[in-house]
């Protein structure tokens, strides 16, 4: 029976919207249009193998997923758990980044990611994870599974990965014991493989021999195992700080093996001597925060090409760095020996040493010839000791012609040193006992850019004529919180940021800054200025002034910026 003449009628289509004709008839077009591809709702879908979720506060596993979707990300949501129907059906991902949810190893099925055997990369960091997925897939590359509750992983978590190169198990509650020793057999690509902040008391046996990087501080290790480190001969960087080793846990063999290792980490332990067995390779050196007492030049024979050595807060004493100890180390470029008790500059340093760290320690005495043995000197800090000027030779610093910076503060000064460098860059003078400043210190030094006097005895007239006078490089001037009445005169002319804050200054007059037109910012705050202290021509001859700082003075203070600058009218004090 044929339909009815009206029902044809109702069944015919009707003609397409305005615009729409070749998509709802594409056979009638010149060329087809692509149909729009699924994107779940609130996600984007920037590219066709695309699909972004994350930060939408998801609950449920988002549906309407394109299966042919190669990077998913689904990352800060709230998740708890991941559907297999739903997983399996995506196997064509490469990247699924699962980062900060709230998924539990019991929202996670044993067969979660069988199916997805050409995913290269998966992130499922900040999670609720109890214990490692059983089952990773063969193809994957990254693995990110750090700041979880993970106790145990599985042979096939990790193992059986070619592709394997970095995997992150930072900051879980592993054991040795939830640590399989095949946990990464069939795995021989890794490269980098982080197991910090977790509860392993000594480093783990079977670790892949192709590691570069190798994470372990911050857990309870005692202990390194003989042999435990022998097959990894590429290792590179070795983190060990944080932990509780003692000598005892290191034997003679525990780094000889590492014949790559540049950078090894044992800062924060409980060592009392420096390790024996350090490869030639080395260049970089953490042994801070331990309780090294002394250090023997027969154990560092091996570690010829160390070029960084940091021994900060250990107890040295006054014999801890005897005469010749660290020659072995003729390449030493730093040495950091930060609060150890020395009370006097270490003899017989390598000559090729560029940088002396010795803040907050018990020097008192700088003799003639204390750093004549390391003329190339390029940085020394001696902050923070008991130097007084009577006990500073005034050839101290002579032999020093390649130093750039000298820091000086927070001793016992009441003068400047004298033959300073005449290639200083940086003077740090802070927090001594400065009563005086005489331009004859200061003669030569035209490569100065930054001088610190802060916090100190300065008046006015205790500044000589002609102190600034050589100071032709001069861009950083700070003579805060100390006892000046007005600005000092004849300033240098490259000065470019100058501090003043915190002395007795009442009154700035229009000839303060002639002498200095390049002046770019200058610190006024906490001084004794009222609201006509500064006169108003008096920054008129400075076109780079950009920063007044006239706060915590008595009264707010009328500050006239020169037409080029920026309009700050006002600074406002209490």
């Amino acid at each position: 029976m044929w339909p009815s003449p009206l029902l044809l009628v109702l069944l015919l289509p009707g003609p397409p919207a305005p615009g729409m004709e070749d998509a709802a008839f594409p056979h009638l077009g010149e060329s087809s249009q692509p149909v729009p591809r699924a994107c779940p709702p609130r996600c984007s879908c920037p590219q066709p193998d695309t699909v972004d979720c994350g930060g939408l506060d998801l609950q449920v596993f988002p549906d309407n997923i394109a299966r042919a979707a190669q990077h998913l990300s689904l990352q800060n949501n709230q998740l708890q758990e991941l559907p297999y129907n739903e997983l399996s059906r995506l196997d064509g991902l490469r990247t699924l980044n699962l980062y900060n949810n709230l998924i539990s190893s019991e929202g996670l099925p044993d067969e979660a990611f069988e199916s997805l055997t050409q995913l290269q990369h998966i992130y499922m960091a900040h999670n609720k994870l109890s214990v490692a997925p059983q089952f990773l897939p063969r193809s994957l590359r990254v693995v990110d599974l750090a700041a979880n509750q993970v106790t145990e992983i599985f042979p096939l978590t990790f193992g059986e990965k070619p592709e394997l190169r970095s995997v992150y198990l930072h900051n879980n509650q592993l054991s040795n014991a939830g640590l399989p020793p095949d946990a990464f057999h069939g795995s021989e690509a890794v490269v980098t493989l982080s197991l910090s902040g977790n509860q392993l008391s000594y480093v783990p046996p079977s670790l892949p021999p192709s590691l570069e990087r190798l994470h372990l501080q911050d857990n309870l290790i005692s202990k390194v195992p003989r042999g435990a480190l022998s097959r990894q001969t590429h290792l590179r960087e070795l983190y060990l700080q944080h932990n509780q080793l003692t000598d005892s846990g290191l034997d003679a063999t525990a780094f000889s093996k590492l014949h790559r290792l540049e950078y090894l980490d044992l800062s924060y332990n409980q060592l009392a001597m420096v390790p024996t067995g350090l490869p030639r390779t080395l260049a970089i050196l953490h042994l801070g925060r331990n309780r090294i007492q002394r250090v023997e030049a027969a154990r560092l024979h091996g570690a010829r090409g160390l070029r960084y050595l940091l021994l900060q807060h250990n107890q040295l004493g006054t014999t801890g760095l005897p005469a010749g100890a660290l020659r072995p180390l003729r390449g030493l470029h730093t040495l950091h020996l930060y609060s150890n008790g020395l009370d006097r500059v270490p003899p017989m340093l390598p000559r090729r040493l560029r940088a002396l760290v010795l803040p907050h320690n018990h020097v008192a005495t700088l003799g003639a010839h204390d750093l004549a043995a390391t003329p190339g000197l390029a940085e020394l800090n001696l902050a923070y000791n008991r130097l007084a000027s009577a006990r500073v030779h005034h050839w101290a610093f002579r032999p020093l012609r390649a130093l750039r910076s000298l820091d000086l503060a927070g001793n016992q000064l009441t003068r400047l040193p004298g033959s300073l460098p005449s290639g200083l860059h940086t003077l740090q003078l802070q927090r001594n006992q400065l009563r005086a400043l005489e331009p004859e210190p200061l003669a030569g030094l035209d490569q100065l850019r930054e001088l610190s006097l802060a916090h100190n005895r300065l008046r006015v007239g205790d500044i000589g004529p002609g102190t600034w006078h050589e100071l032709q490089a001069l861009q950083v001037l700070d003579l805060s919180h100390n006892e000046l009445s007005f600005v000092p005169p004849d300033l240098p002319e490259a000065l470019e940021e100058l501090h003043l804050q915190g002395n007795r200054i009442i009154l700035i007059g229009p000839e303060a800054f002639l002498s200095t037109p390049r002046l770019r910012a200058l610190f006024l705050r906490a001084n004794r200025l009222h609201m006509t202290s500064i006169a108003p021509e008096t920054f008129l001859g400075l076109p780079h002034l950009r920063v007044v700082d006239t706060e915590d003075n008595p009264e707010r203070v009328l500050v006239q910026l020169p037409p080029t600058a920026p309009r700050r009218p006002w600074a406002r004090g209490p």
